[in-house]
């Protein structure tokens, strides 16, 4: 593995962080600033148009609400991070005047899920985008998530107990405002190495021009439709009986995750419903039976998994999507295309 820090190879993570990261309680030493109202947003953004770049993340509660949204807007520039609430802060059209100024870069570490996010919930256009991603995996680098090289390259371990925090709870705790913190604090620091070696490798135009393209995704359309059932694994494996039961389950499934606002896979599991529309049980004790189903789901959704059995029984077959079977030449194309990127990345 190449070490893009060679003058730091060897230090030991004691003095590696000396003066970021306090020894006694393990936590940035530099400030950090929560946002929380407009005016605090205002005096903000007027400091950062003064900078060169910024460094920029976002979290969202993909795990807890039924549709996810941005809670927490994480930047950085030189000697300090902000925290924007984005649960209370209710007009971010400042912010996303700053991220279409192309004066300012932004500096982001797989950025393609911050840019879709931040387009879908605020219509905000990032321009003048780095990702550092992008620049490791163009340098050849194997290991590049945020993790791996936060402790390869400054010795910092995320603590993988907030991987899976809900950033729309309100208060967020300080050590969850800390940790959101390490997703940024870095990246300036990291960009400006990438930099050097990207140019001094002729690869800078290469990595920009990958940059650039992410800047422009869109949001998928995640509004809901009946026959989105077909997209569940070996949905369409199933018998056209078994295919009608899904799809009322799907829509049972979306029904109850709307109303209780959780992640439908938080409700019951495509595994369990592809069973249920396997098995088509006709009771309580039918339906327990069957591997994934709790007593607690049953429960609560029992009945309506019932009647959606039901229903799926005296309804139609759903059409079967039709197939979308790329010609021979362009499989043929991406196969050489694989082939040659494979060779490509094993040469750097």
């Amino acid at each position: 593995m190449v070490n893009l820090f060679p003058q730091i190879k060897n230090v030991s993570i004691e003095k590696l962080t000396m003066g970021i990261i306090n020894p006694m309680t393990k936590e940035l030493s530099t400030p950090h600033q929560l946002i929380e109202d407009h005016e605090a947003l205002l005096h903000l953004i007027h400091q950062l148009r003064s900078q060169k770049r910024l460094a920029l993340d976002t979290e969202s509660n993909s795990l807890y609400a039924y549709r996810e949204q941005v809670c927490l807007i994480q930047i950085s520039i030189p000697g300090i991070d902000y925290l924007l609430d984005t649960v209370h802060l209710t007009d971010l059209s400042p912010l996303g005047k700053l991220m279409k100024d192309d004066r300012v870069e932004k500096v982001l570490h797989g950025a393609e899920y911050d840019v879709i996010c931040l387009k879908r919930d605020f219509n905000f256009t990032i321009t003048n985008l780095f990702d550092t991603r992008v620049a490791l995996r163009t340098l050849g680098r194997k290991r590049t998530g945020l993790g791996d090289v936060l402790e390869e390259e400054f010795g910092v371990k995320l603590n993988k107990k907030w991987q899976r925090a809900n950033w729309g709870q309100r208060p967020l705790p300080e050590e969850l405002l800390n940790y959101a913190r390490l997703d940024t604090h870095f990246l300036l620091t990291l960009r400006d190495r990438l930099t050097k070696h990207l140019k001094e490798k002729g690869r800078w135009d290469e990595a920009k021009e990958e940059c650039e393209r992410i800047s422009q995704f869109e949001p998928n359309d995640h509004d809901f439709h009946p026959n989105k059932f077909w997209k569940i694994s070996n949905a369409k494996q199933l018998r056209p009986d078994q295919a009608a039961i899904l799809k009322e389950l799907y829509c049972f499934r979306e029904e109850q995750a709307r109303h209780l606002n959780r992640p439908p896979f938080k409700v019951i599991p495509d595994k369990t419903l592809l069973t249920i529309a396997q098995s088509k049980p006709r009771s309580a004790e039918k339906l327990l039976e069957l591997p994934g189903m709790t007593s607690g789901q049953i429960r609560r959704y029992g009945q309506g998994l019932l009647n959606a059995v039901e229903q799926g029984l005296r309804s139609p077959p759903p059409p079967r999507p039709k197939s979308e079977r790329m010609d021979d030449d362009v499989v043929n194309r991406y196969k050489r295309l694989r082939k040659w990127r494979k060779q490509t990345a094993e040469a750097r």
